[in-house]
């Protein structure tokens, strides 16, 4: 009977993990071969032609993939805009999500896209290999996009909140928000990894600067004094600015290296959640064996960890839809 029991587990195990992965299972590379094959290549040469001019924007299509995963999975739902059918605020209004660009970007890729095959290719599947592509224009590591997502038709501003770690987050908050989507304290770090291009507001991060403690005066012990003062003489002059844009990874913002990781060691990582990622001995020890290797290892586990969390919460078959306009659910359009 133990032998049965334990047969028995083992079995219902299995169905259990095929539930839990098959719609990963769904995800495959050239999804759109037959039913849109230029899809990929459009996409690739729209990409190539204007991130070229606006460099800035490959880190904010990144973001966008981020906050897009983190919410209902990779569906898209933060591309949505208020519809009457819901109404509610959808996650695009909601704080963390206020100063994400590329909304344009995307309507734009997708309109090129529809132009060549009408209702095929999801948005979802758009914002993921636009997040890849311009992230290659710019110098950065190439990963696979396994494709045949689709989009959500549903987007809640509170969700948004609930879920997006925020760049105040401590390490535990960090470790909890992450394994909730499947990524471990690796994919922590090289998805952390991304900070090494792309800027923030002085709004992420100014209580680190003006009142950690509550206290207005009092500054974040774990960031670097030098760098602090620096940040308060030229650039957050006041704890107010909410507009004055800085590098996350100063002088080396626009190009994907190792820098961001060295400068974590030297108590210079801009936002709370970065400093947060020395506090624990597992990822300070990725962190110093990733600055010890070479960019090449980098990159390679950096496209590992997009690959995985590319394939969050994927909607594939028949759940959601291929959306007409990125920014309506198509009974709005």
């Amino acid at each position: 009977m133990a032998n049965f029991g334990y047969l028995g587990n083992f079995l219902l195990f299995c169905i259990l993990l095929g539930i839990v992965t098959s719609s990963h299972a769904q995800l495959q590379l050239n999804f759109y071969a037959k039913s849109c094959p230029k899809a990929e290549k459009i996409i690739q040469d729209y990409v190539q032609k204007h991130i070229p001019n606006a460099p800035s924007l490959a880190a904010a299509l990144l973001r966008l993939q981020f906050h897009d995963c983190f919410v209902r999975g990779c569906d898209a739902s933060v591309l949505l805009n208020f519809t009457s059918s819901t109404k509610n605020q959808t996650e695009k209004v909601a704080i963390p999500n206020q100063t994400l660009r590329g909304f344009s970007f995307i309507d734009d890729v997708k309109k090129a896209v529809e132009a060549e095959c009408p209702g095929i290719v999801s948005c979802a599947d758009i914002v993921a290999l636009v997040s890849r592509d311009s992230v290659v224009v710019t110098g950065g590591p190439y990963w696979n996009v396994p494709t045949g997502r689709r989009d959500g038709r549903i987007s809640n501003a509170s969700e948004a909140l609930a879920n997006i770690p925020p760049p105040t987050s401590h390490f535990s908050s960090l470790q909890t928000s992450f394994a909730s989507k499947g990524l471990d304290l690796k994919d922590l770090v090289l998805l952390s990894g991304a900070h090494t291009i792309g800027v923030s507001h002085c709004s992420s991060f100014s209580t680190r600067l003006y009142n950690f403690t509550g206290v207005l005066g009092t500054q974040d012990p774990s960031l670097d004094s030098e760098y602090a003062a620096n940040l308060k003489a030229k650039k957050c002059k006041s704890i107010n600015d909410n507009t004055t844009i800085v590098e996350m990874d100063p002088g080396s913002s626009s190009t994907f290296d190792l820098s961001y990781f060295k400068l974590l060691l030297k108590r210079k990582g801009l936002f709370q959640s970065d400093a947060a990622l020395t506090t624990s001995a597992t990822t300070k020890s990725y962190i110093n064996k990733l600055v010890q290797g070479s960019l090449k290892q980098f990159n390679a586990e950096f496209a590992k960890a997009m690959e995985k969390m590319g394939s969050i919460e994927v909607k594939t078959g028949s759940a959601g839809e291929i959306r007409k306009q990125c920014a309506f659910v198509n009974s709005e359009v």
